[in-house]
């Protein structure tokens, strides 16, 4: 059992990210003696990444790119002052309130996720490709105060309600000849900064708590022991910044080092390859799944110039060693493939340089413990299979969610995987130990999806599985039972998901049958319908 935790005294007036973190004893162990990793008791994470940033380089060097424009890291903190003031002077944020992000990875998404921060709120970033009723959703667990949308993107979010919403447009207006040297709260390093929402294999997603010294942790272990950014450096990512992978790899990374990071509102392989050339790219994450759709990209047209790219990362989905070795040999980059956890904020197990073995994830980041457990909690020798479990400086704290106490045991984040190690400490993944879809870098709930097509008139019973596919890794396969006199097609089907669930979470494929196996309690037998695929 882990220690109970010691919490510094809230600067959070709205109370409600304290009061529903999990019973002290449900936390994992969060202990950890990597140098560096000792933080003020008072501490505001934007402070620490553009502020000091700031001290430490000087305000003028580039900050945020886009193909059509650039950010200083003066600039970048001039809006977010601002569009603070207008947060608490105008919409009455107080210190703890939750404020939903919605929009494409662009300057003004980052200045907002600042300009929360340094008002004292709780930032709750989400993918521009969820409907109104995931919104819903999100609104109604996080208990969201107010919404800042990209005019784009602000129909489904108005449609879905959750709270008072304010626009890119609006909010850029009203913070004309604000003042830029708005003072930030003082928050508790411990006070949450962040909820990030994760599916859940029972279709409900859950929201992750990020303390204020867990986003640095995370720049202080990963990618300054692994990545090793310098300050010179161009980072180019696809993740949207709703994924936590994305917010590391586009923001907390290279602006912990003074670096640039390039914004791609699509970061599709189409779109990445030319942007990593066009941009001078030194640094770049994506999944698995786009490094081979740009080898293929790459093959057909040699001329790419990719000279300046030095660190490659992959996460999101198991990396084979086949795309290690053709992006080796295309490149001349080793890809460092990690895998991370939005319960842990990222990347845990890792491996750089001379380090690789292809194949394999790696050995623990700096900072992290793990091992490979057997179903009663018991460490296993080499060479077994077990259930991944990790343990460090950040770790899983469900807000108000029973299943804090399915992800941590004794301690230790067990996170769904299956792996084992070798005689060199090395991990190697195997499966998922639950019924999680990971395609092209997303986690799905094949729950969710199977809520989504229970709604369709024509359908009495269906099952979502993951099958093999060799672009995606993975892909979604609903196995459908229509009701009597009910003529469907696969149109149908994925035509009536468009409207309830994002598109990447749509089946790919259908199959119709007369019945699902079931166990004799009733439960569906999805690892029957895998183990047909």
């Amino acid at each position: 059992m882990a220690a109970s935790p010691v919490l510094s005294p809230s600067a959070h007036i709205d109370t409600f990210t304290r009061d529903n973190l999990p019973d002290p004893a449900d936390w994992p162990d969060l202990g950890c003696d990597l140098p560096g990793l000792r933080y003020p008791q008072r501490l505001n994470c934007a402070d620490v990444l553009l502020d000091e940033t700031i001290a430490r380089f000087g305000g003028d060097r580039r900050c945020l790119i886009t193909d059509t424009s650039e950010w200083t890291y003066a600039e970048l903190a001039d809006r977010s002052a601002r569009i603070a003031d207008v947060l608490t002077r105008d919409a009455g944020l107080v210190p703890g309130n939750r404020v939903l992000l919605r929009g494409p990875n662009n300057p003004m998404m980052v200045a907002c996720w600042f300009a929360v921060l340094k008002a004292g709120g709780v930032v709750v970033t989400t993918m521009p490709l969820l409907k109104a009723g995931e919104l819903r959703t999100i609104g109604e667990i996080a208990h969201i105060d107010l919404s800042l949308v990209d005019d784009r993107f602000a129909d489904e979010l108005v449609e879905a309600d959750v709270s008072p919403v304010m626009t890119f447009g609006e909010l850029t207006s009203r913070a004309e000849g604000r003042p830029a040297d708005h003072r930030s709260v003082p928050t508790a390093a411990d006070d949450v900064a962040l909820l990030a929402f994760t599916s859940g294999t029972t279709g409900r997603p859950k929201a992750t708590m990020h303390f204020h010294r867990d986003v640095l942790a995370n720049a202080d272990t990963f990618s300054r022991h692994v990545l090793r950014p310098r300050a010179d450096d161009v980072f180019g990512c696809s993740p949207p910044l709703g994924f936590t992978f994305g917010l590391g790899m586009e923001v907390v990374f290279p602006m912990r080092a003074g670096a640039a990071s390039l914004l791609l509102e699509k970061g599709t392989p189409d779109l990445l390859l030319p942007a990593l050339a066009a941009h001078r790219v030194s640094v770049m994450a994506t999944a698995p799944t786009a490094y081979r759709a740009m080898l293929g990209a790459l093959a057909l047209d040699g001329s790419t110039d990719l000279s300046r790219l030095r660190r490659c990362v992959s996460a999101g989905e198991p990396l084979p060693a086949a795309t290690w070795h053709d992006w080796r040999e295309a490149t001349g980059c080793r890809l460092i493939d990690g895998i991370g956890a939005t319960e842990l904020l990222h990347i845990f197990i890792s491996a750089a340089d001379d380090d690789i073995r292809p194949g394999s994830t790696g050995r623990p980041v700096p900072g992290y413990r793990a091992a490979v457990l057997d179903d009663d909690g018991r460490e296993l020798p080499a060479g077994e299979l077990g259930r991944l479990a990790v343990r460090g400086p950040t770790g899983c704290r469900y807000l108000s969610d029973p299943r804090q106490r399915d992800y941590v045991r004794d301690g230790w984040n067990i996170t769904g995987d299956i792996y084992r190690t070798d005689e060199d400490g090395y991990f190697w993944y195997h499966s998922r130990s639950d019924d999680m879809i990971i395609s092209a870098g997303f986690n799905i709930s094949g729950t969710e999806v199977e809520w989504a097509l229970l709604g369709h008139p024509g359908i009495a019973d269906c099952a979502v599985v993951g099958v093999a596919d060799p672009v995606r890794t993975m892909t979604v396969k609903a196995y459908v039972v229509p009701r009597p006199g009910h003529e469907l097609t696969a149109e149908d089907v994925v035509g009536h998901c468009r409207d309830r669930i994002a598109s990447y979470k749509r089946p790919r494929e259908v199959e119709f049958v007369e019945s699902l196996p079931r166990t004799s309690t009733g439960k569906v037998q999805r690892y029957r319908l895998r183990a047909a695929e």
